[in-house]
Formats: structure tokens, sequence, C-alpha cells
């Protein structure tokens, strides 16, 4: 029963040959980034009337798919690949993954999620285009048990001749799978998530005194365009490479999916996120508070004309249909003091009406409690450095059919689409954080 409907075969690898991408994977002046969320065996719910029957009872099964999706990254030959939901919990998988990744010129990473989840994050980069300066792993210790991975590389030759030898040829990649908004209740949560990693870059720029870097931010972020975190990343000055190559607006949200989740629903929320050095940032606690105030207010408004799902949100996690104060603040103690120090402009422990429509309810506006640039962080930045900024060339999704918006239903190697992007690389000078 696990075998059935097994969709792409392996005598269909080579169709990857047919995309514009192929090319421009091969260009030797392009580095390109492929993100893919797996779906590990674990689960992989199969045709069973026994619903808590998965994939990884059946090794014939969950071996034939994942030697596929091997296939496809070994003939697409991507040089980053950052795969989700791999199956750390399996020697047997880690070592055909290592193996075949490893003999094909790569070098892996991996990281399982905490509190043995059984699966966990992949990032694999070739050493014919980076040499790894550090690797960094961060565990979010949320009751998601969410991780990330962080890689500092080089441009190495003979990619490097394409560019001028006086620039900078560093960059950072993330690799992450944030918590699934099983409630709206999560969706703080998740805000933090985001935050924290932005927060870990930032840190780890500061504390190796890099001037910034280009940033790329892959993975399965569990949330669509139309989303906080979305327009958070938006604001922080990422964009996506996706809808870049595509020329897409906000508006076109709609005209691409990745994920056809366990409810059946079909959503774009893989995105392969570009932060250039020159592009403009707000100082990052600003729009940490903008993004947060902001969801307060959205709530806050809703709440007049659908009060259950504003309820919903402030109630948590309570065992009744009621709010507890003990349950409010559970659900939000992570970023409860930062933001109640943000909003108490004056510092008496009280929020008068200024503040709440200064801090609150016009948020969105710039805030006046930072100074420009972080102290600590100019005396990073030179502003005389050039360094190594990316533009996108292009960016493909797989199965074809989910750029049109539709899941097909003979595709069978994931409930993830994988997404491809290669960039080309340029000079650009370092810019400075903006409040």
């Amino acid at each position: 029963m696990g075998r059935k409907n097994r969709g792409i075969s392996k005598g269909k690898v080579s169709r990857i040959g047919s995309y514009a991408i192929a090319s421009s994977i091969k260009d030797p002046t392009c580095v390109s980034c492929t993100t893919f969320n797996i779906l590990a065996p674990i689960y992989k719910r199969l045709d069973h009337d026994d619903p808590s029957y998965r994939e990884s009872d059946e090794k014939d099964s969950w071996l034939d798919r994942n030697q596929r999706i091997l296939d496809w990254l070994l003939c697409e030959r991507s040089s980053i690949i950052c795969l989700q939901e791999f199956w750390v919990g399996n020697e047997e998988l880690v070592n055909i993954y290592d193996k075949r990744l490893g003999d094909a010129g790569y070098i892996n990473f991996k990281l399982a999620r905490t509190n043995n989840r059984g699966d966990g994050l992949l990032t694999a980069v070739h050493k014919d285009y980076f040499r790894v300066i550090n690797h960094r792993e961060l565990l979010f210790n949320d009751f998601g048990d969410r991780v990330a991975q962080l890689l500092h590389v080089e441009l190495v030759a003979p990619f490097t001749q394409y560019l001028n030898s006086n620039v900078r040829q560093e960059l950072l990649i993330v690799n992450t799978h944030l918590l699934f908004p099983h409630n709206s209740s999560l969706c703080l949560e998740r805000l933090r998530q985001v935050y924290k990693i932005l927060e870990y870059v930032e840190s780890y720029q500061k504390e190796n005194k890099l001037n910034p870097l280009p940033i790329l931010l892959c993975g399965d972020w569990n949330g669509s365009k139309r989303g906080h975190i979305y327009k958070f990343l938006r604001s922080q000055g990422f964009v996506s490479s996706y809808d870049t190559a595509h020329q897409y607006t906000d508006a076109d949200a709609h005209k691409w999916v990745s994920h056809r989740n366990h409810r059946g629903n079909i959503c774009g929320v893989d995105f392969i996120w570009l932060l250039n050095p020159n592009s403009y940032r707000k100082l990052l606690k600003t729009s940490w508070s903008e993004a947060i105030f902001g969801m307060f207010k959205y709530h806050l408004r809703r709440a007049s004309l659908i009060e259950d799902d504003a309820f919903a949100f402030l109630k948590a996690d309570s065992d009744g249909d009621y709010i507890t104060y003990s349950g409010f603040c559970e659900a939000l103690r992570h970023s409860l003091q930062e933001l109640w120090v943000q909003a108490d402009i004056d510092g008496n422990g009280v929020l008068d009406y200024k503040e709440f429509k200064q801090r609150i309810w016009n948020a969105s506006r710039s805030e006046q409690g930072f100074d420009a640039v972080d102290d600590e962080w100019d005396d990073v930045i030179n502003g005389t450095e050039q360094t190594i900024g990316f533009s996108v060339k292009n960016a493909v999704l797989f199965p074809t059919e989910v750029e049109k918006g539709m899941w097909p239903e003979d595709y069978s190697l994931s409930d993830h689409a994988r997404l491809t992007v290669v960039f080309s690389p340029l000079r650009m000078p370092c810019s400075r954080l903006t409040a």
C-alpha cells in the first residue's frame, strides 16, 4: 500500500534538462540554492486503516522515495541544498544521504530537533563553490522543538575569478522549519522564532566583527505572503527570491503554492529569502515591536467583528473556555517584558493614551525610542569595504503545476514542492541600519 501512487519515477529525472533553470545552474558565474521539505517517513501517512501507520513502518517505501529525492537533487546539483524534515533518527537513511551527497562533492551538516522528535535539518554546500568558515546550531527550546542552522561560507576559486579580489566574498546561509500555525494563538510564537533567528545572525556578525554580508534564509516557513512573518521579514529588507524572479507583487500570493498540508489545504510556504548588504533595514528591535504591536492591533480590530477568533487568541492554551491571567502570560512570556519596556515610554509602570497610541495603535510609524544606528553595530561598519551581493537570475518550483496554483495528484516525492533559485553575484557597498 505504501508504494501506491509513486508518481515521478527515476526514468524521468532527466526532465530537469528541459527547464530554463538548468543552464543557469551550470553557469560558472552563478550560485544556486534548493530548499525542500522532504516529509519525514515518521510523519507520512499511508493508505491503511490504522491512522497511526506511517511510511517509516515500510522500509521499501521510504527507501525508494528518498532515493528518488536524492536522484533529483543530484541531477539538479545546486550549490546549496537545504532540507527540512530530514529523518535524522534513522541511521541507515542518514548514511545514504551522507554517502551520495558526499560522493557528489557536498559538505553536509545535520541538526536534530530537540527532545528526540526524530526529524531535523540537513544543509549541504558544494565544495566546488564554497569554503565553510563556520557552522552554528540554533536551538529555540520552545514547545515546537524547532531548530535552525547557520553556515558562514566563502566563495572559492575558480568561481572567484569572476569577481574583483578586493571584494569580500562571503555569505550567511540559514536553514529552518518554523512551527505550524495550528491556531491563531501560535502567531506570536512563530514571530518570536523568526526574531530569534535574525537576532542570532546579527549577534554572530557583531561577535565576529563582520560588515553586513548577504544572507539567505531558506526553509519551510509554514506561513504565506499574507502573514505577519512575511511582513516582518520584508520590514528587515528581505525579499522573496521566487517572487522577485517572477516579478510578483504582494497581490499575487494566489499564483503559486508549495505545500499541501495535512488538512488538505494548498498554500505557498517555502521560501528562499535574500537580504543584500546594501538593503534598507530598520533596527531589528524596531521591526520586532512594530510586528508584535501590529498583531495585537489586528486581533483587537477583528475582535469587534469576529469575537470567537479574538477570544481563541486570548485564551491561548487554557483547559477551559475562558481566559486566565497566568495562561495569557504563559503564552506571551517570551516577549511581554521587552514589549512592555518599549511601550511604557516614560517607565512609570502604566500606559497612558499617548503611549498606547504611539507604541501600539500607530506602531507602523517610525519608532522614536531607538537611535538611528546601534553604537556597537556602527563600530563594525566602516562604509568603505565592498562586499558581494546577489541578484535573482531565475527561480523554479517543482512540480511545475504548483507554479500555477495547483497541486498534482500524481506527485508523491513529498507534500512540499522543491524550490530552486539561481543567483548572480555582484559587487556592492555595505549599508547602515536605519531606525
